[in-house]
């Protein structure tokens, strides 16, 4: 085979980069095989053999950067710009109409809105930052406005993009979505400077179990249930061992501002960027329609190859929703 001058290599790079890319956007956000799971294995066999013979062209946004970097000693604390903030209880529908009874005594007479609905996966929350379409940060939530530098960790996750699609791909699939002018406009010169996202990283109840078995075998203590799993695998000072565990995430919050008027747009721009979004979810016209998603999974919640401890309801238009503010550590404008 004839040696690659390092021009030839760097376009090679390139181009193994945007193919893996795309394959792991298809199998995790579009539930998707394009091509075998072993061609995309050797797609990274590929990458790496290139990259170790011209290492000036490895960035941190490659496919062979997910898992490595020196175990750390510690983890370095991450202030939150915009607070991490929790969520109202509602235990029953009477809550329910309670918390919407509040709200509407905030709002001007006849406001109309209507409501999101999604399942709250029972794991732990992480905000993402992209700088320029690259991942930079990855934190936890910590007390909500203080949490810590997991970065190292979360690119082990297949599902959380290192890099957000090509901006041609975005826009396509912000245009199929049938989102509006002033959302595309925000990609139509490249990568918006800073996107932050917020997700949930959790473990599928098969993999769960998996962790269990070896832990008894090895004589260590289980964990209690997936989530004390997904934060204690996410916590791992090496990440290769976070790796190993398996972990998966949805992303379900837009903290920056890209011309976004609902939650529900939040969803549909988050996945034709490139993340992984729940696909249990529902824009609901009122709350008998978001008891009837409840009741739904209250009795399909074993169907799900993850555990859930709810479901979260948000009023879907942002602005009534900004409006309603803050009361203690959570906006009036969602419940569970």
């Amino acid at each position: 085979m004839t040696e690659l001058t390092p021009e030839e290599a760097k376009e090679r790079i390139e181009k193994l980069k945007e193919l893996i890319n795309e394959y792991r956007y298809a199998r995790h956000v579009l539930n998707k095989e394009l091509v075998p799971i072993e061609v995309e294995d050797s797609l990274k066999k590929e990458l790496f053999d290139l990259e170790q013979k011209f290492p000036q062209f490895i960035t941190p946004d490659s496919p062979t950067q997910r898992i490595g970097g020196a175990p750390l000693k510690e983890f370095k604390k991450v202030r939150h710009e915009i607070p991490m903030l929790s969520f109202n209880d509602a235990f029953s529908l009477e809550d329910l109409e309670s918390w919407n009874e509040r709200n509407l005594k905030l709002l001007e007479k006849d406001t109309a809105f209507d409501y999101y609905a999604e399942l709250k996966i029972d794991g732990l929350a992480i905000k993402l930052i992209y700088e320029d379409g690259i991942l930079t940060i990855g934190a936890t939530r910590g007390d909500g406005y203080l949490g810590e530098d997991v970065t190292q960790n979360v690119k082990t996750i297949e599902a959380i993009p290192l890099k957000l699609l090509p901006i041609e791909k975005i826009i396509e699939n912000l245009k199929k979505e049938g989102l509006s002018e002033d959302i595309i406009k925000h990609f139509e010169k490249g990568y918006p400077k800073k996107i932050e996202v917020r997700g949930e990283v959790f473990m599928h109840k098969i993999d769960f179990n998996k962790l269990n078995e070896e832990r008894i075998k090895n004589n260590e203590v289980p964990f209690a249930n997936p989530r004390n799993a997904a934060a204690g695998s996410l916590r791992q000072l090496d990440p290769k061992e976070t790796a190993k565990r398996k972990l998966d995430s949805f992303a379900y919050d837009l903290v920056t501002d890209l011309g976004q008027k609902t939650h529900e747009e939040e969803h549909k721009i988050l996945k034709a960027i490139g993340f992984k979004t729940n696909p249990h979810t529902k824009r609901c016209k009122d709350l008998n329609e978001v008891k009837e998603f409840r009741d739904y999974w209250e009795k399909h919640r074993d169907d799900l190859t993850f555990e859930i401890d709810g479901i979260v309801v948000l009023i879907n238009q942002n602005d009534i929703f900004d409006k309603l503010g803050v009361v203690g550590k959570a906006p009036r404008g969602n419940s569970i």
